[in-house]
């Protein structure tokens, strides 16, 4: 930490920084072992995947500077700018950019590409922390109510949930980009640090139950009838009078409707979507060397790196292109196969740290805005590590989101380096607040 306040590095978390290093060049020293060939063995050469990454980390590097040397209220005054400016850019993304794996959300620069879909989850995060925190200053000054009494009115509730649901409508039905579509939805955690009550959390957890029970089970009528079934015997077991006839039927009727949406959803979802999730559930017979292939050879990867790893560049499914999207979507078997175990263990240690620690520095900000848009950053990065490795796998669907700092992508290393450093600048800010 500089001790001169003038200074572009006073205030700033050195631990988070070097967390943040590290991952960065470990995820690049990945990429040249995902795409490694004798041919081409020098690490700098920018005609390959692992020389263009190094020039996407020497642009993070920066504009990590860029934001470290603007003023940090830079960002709560243009927060609504910022994600006016980016929803646009993914509107217009649909006319001018170039499709590509069947999304057209791309802007292509020659042989670069960047994707406006990625900066939208720091532009999502900025407005969310200036809407909440604003409505706080207000409410602080005209009814003496806490920011947790501010969040259970439900007409802020939904305004904070309609900046979210925005950007997952144009990224989701727009652009066709399912996976960074989905990532918004750790916003909602956001909510929930900040008040929300917990009783949204348990019914939406009991609604996620039923929605993959009804993708098991795969006899509508025999669910409806079950459900049925269950709602009498807890209508008997609670005490039958008009009061708990009334909740029974309500609930009864909000889980019949997740069973039908549910049957609904999946009949209306494309081919290649079905085909994910009857691989995660094991429905019907699979075939491993078809719409099983992906899944089934990341196990085997992973698997076969046992506890050590084959060592640094010595992974053959690696080396043979076993995996498929082994440099982006599946760098984690690049990781399992060489590292083994112990490295994995470590990689993993490394970004649930990183978290943790953003976690921790949230909660000794001075401001609303500063904790909840730390809690935004905390919520995005651990539900792209979550994911991403889940579906490496084969805990979760194959649904395409990179895993942060590691996998190959400037736009995806570019948004979440945005992410990142502007916490890191508001929570330098935090020593100039104090004073």
């Amino acid at each position: 930490m500089a001790r001169n306040e003038n200074s572009i590095f006073y205030g700033v978390d050195r631990i988070t920084i070097l967390t943040y290093a590290l991952l960065v060049v470990l995820g690049w020293l990945n990429i040249y072992a995902a795409v490694y060939n004798e041919d081409h063995q020098n690490i700098f050469d920018t005609t390959q995947k692992y020389g263009k990454q190094l020039i996407w980390i020497s642009g993070a590097v920066v504009i990590a500077f860029g934001i470290l040397l603007i003023d940090a209220n830079f960002y709560t005054v243009f927060a609504y700018g910022f994600y006016v400016f980016f929803l646009t850019a993914n509107i217009l993304v649909i006319w001018l950019g170039r499709e590509v794996k069947g999304s057209k959300s791309w802007f292509r620069f020659g042989d670069f590409g960047i994707q406006p879909a990625e900066f939208m989850k720091f532009a999502t995060n900025l407005v969310l922390a200036k809407f909440l925190s604003n409505r706080t200053i207000i409410v602080n000054q005209v009814f003496r109510l806490r920011l947790k009494d501010l969040i259970k009115n439900y007409k802020n509730t939904l305004i904070a949930l309609l900046f979210i649901c925005v950007p997952i409508v144009i990224i989701k039905k727009l652009q066709n980009e399912t996976g960074l579509a989905i990532v918004f939805i750790a916003f909602v955690i956001v909510l929930y640090r900040e008040g929300l009550s917990v009783t949204f959390l348990i019914f939406g957890l009991l609604a996620a139950i039923l929605f993959v029970v009804s993708l098991v089970v795969t006899s509508l009528p025999t669910l409806l009838i079950t459900l049925a079934i269950i709602a009498a015997g807890s209508f008997l077991f609670v005490g039958r009078n008009r009061k708990n006839l009334i909740v029974v039927i309500i609930v009864y009727a909000c889980s019949a409707g997740v069973v039908l949406g549910t049957n609904y959803v999946y009949n209306h979802l494309e081919p290649h979507q079905k085909v994910r999730i009857d691989v995660l559930l094991g429905r019907g017979n699979v075939n491993l060397k078809k719409e099983g292939y992906n899944v089934n050879q990341a196990k085997i990867a992973i698997g076969s790196g046992g506890f050590w790893g084959k060592g640094y560049l010595q992974g053959t499914q690696t080396k043979y292109d076993f995996v498929p999207e082994q440099d982006t979507d599946f760098i984690f078997c690049t990781v399992g196969e060489e590292w083994g175990f112990f490295g994995s263990t470590g990689v993993i240690f490394l970004e649930l740290f990183l978290i943790l620690r953003i976690i921790f520095l949230s909660e000794r900000q001075r401001s609303d805005f500063s904790r909840i848009y730390g809690y935004g950053v905390a919520a995005v990065l651990f539900f792209h590590l979550a994911v991403n490795i889940g579906m490496t796998i084969g805990l979760m669907p194959v649904i395409g989101i990179p895993l942060p700092f590691f996998s190959y992508g400037g736009s995806s290393l570019w948004a979440f380096t945005i992410l990142l450093f502007i916490f890191i600048k508001l929570d330098s800010n935090r020593l100039l607040i104090l004073r």
